[in-house]
């Protein structure tokens, strides 16, 4: 009897969809995967959730992309755009709903709520690792996310399954596909000290040299929260005639990177190509557009593990990477029909090496 049911809420319905799919082609198996469920709201904001199928034995993996602004509501008679914060209540309704009758829950949260709030400076609040600690005590047994921002969040739930997966591969395959790039003359760069790690990752894989920009604040000052950055100090290969691939693991208003690119393009840098797993564009991508147009960008690699309008889609500079293949297999290997992915695997891996030449 087939155990799997994936709860995809409205907030990454078509990335649901698309893992249902690969599931049934992996699996050779046509019938849907996917649990219906109706979320609804009272127009004071307060909401509910109603399972319309049984999760009795059954291995529920609830796929929400707590990021997506774009799920509204009527709230006392405006339209009123769904937070992370709903987001999450969300899937703690769903798995109240539950009533403990399935075998296993596994919350996937592609972007992990809260991550940017990750660590406490004097009196602040924990809210990822308050997050995680309540999904513990409701009985999850599974949390599986993308590129967390500090994997080392998941101290807060010592004995609580946590799985930090990268799109790294998937990525590269998609820039090799698509993009000239000579492999002698490649370098990847990490834009600050945090990503330094995820930028090493990438280089490993590509067997290339690795850079960082340290960010030298002035702390005098306070400017949106914030330190102001007063100079980018580059540390690693000149980057000169090189092809330079830019890695983070969100963009947000993308001062960064486009710092970093500025920086990179007055080194000489051929070519330069941006990389990030989530792409928010929370400032909208103004600044973003006018970097494109003077040249300080070739393009920007992203996912779609969250929620990009399609008109950022259908731009010259921005290439969608997607990742509902990987996600589905994640999910076979925590099911029954772990097996079966072995020969997918091997395939996979000697197309990786194909592409990038090994």
């Amino acid at each position: 009897m087939d155990k799997i049911k994936i709860i995809a809420f409205e907030n990454c319905k078509e990335l649901g969809e698309k893992v249902d799919r690969h599931i049934q082609k992996l699996t050779k198996k046509r019938k849907s995967n996917l649990l219906t469920v109706e979320a609804s709201r009272f127009n004071n904001g307060e909401g509910k959730l109603y399972l319309k199928e049984s999760v009795r034995n059954k291995d529920i993996y609830i796929l929400s992309d707590i990021g997506n602004y774009n799920v509204m509501y009527d709230f006392h008679g405006f339209s009123h755009h769904m937070s992370p914060d709903e987001h999450y209540q969300d899937i703690k309704r769903v798995i109240s709903a539950t009533n403990g009758r399935s075998e296993k829950v596994t919350v996937i949260m592609p972007l992990l709520y809260e991550s940017r709030q990750h660590r406490r400076k004097e009196r602040e609040s924990l809210d990822c690792a308050i997050a995680l600690q309540e999904l513990e005590s409701l009985g999850v047994n599974n949390i599986i996310t993308f590129d967390c921002h500090d994997p080392n969040v998941s101290n807060a739930i010592p004995n609580l399954p946590f799985e930090n997966i990268f799109a790294t591969e998937t990525i590269i395959k998609e820039i090799f596909k698509n993009e000239d790039i000579d492999k002698n003359k490649l370098l990847t760069i990490s834009p600050d000290m945090g990503a330094m790690e995820r930028a090493r990752y990438y280089a490993e894989i590509l067997r290339c040299d690795v850079g960082l920009f340290y960010k030298r604040r002035d702390l005098t000052k306070l400017v949106n929260g914030k330190n102001p950055v007063v100079e980018h100090i580059y540390l690693g290969k000149d980057p000169k005639d090189s092809t330079v691939i830019v890695v983070d693991d969100m963009l947000a208003s993308g001062g960064s990177m486009l710092d970093v690119a500025r920086e990179l393009k007055a080194r000489g840098a051929k070519k330069i190509i941006l990389v990030c797993t989530f792409s928010l564009f929370s400032s909208g991508i103004e600044k973003i557009q006018k970097a494109y147009d003077e040249g300080l960008f070739d393009r920007l690699y992203s996912t779609n593990l969250t929620y990009v309008p399609d008109e950022i889609k259908e731009l010259e500079w921005y290439h969608d990477v997607d990742c509902s293949l990987q996600l589905a297999e994640v999910i076979l290997e925590h099911s029954e029909y772990g097996k079966v992915l072995e020969t997918e695997i091997e395939e996979e891996q000697k197309l990786m090496k194909e592409v990038i030449g090994k």
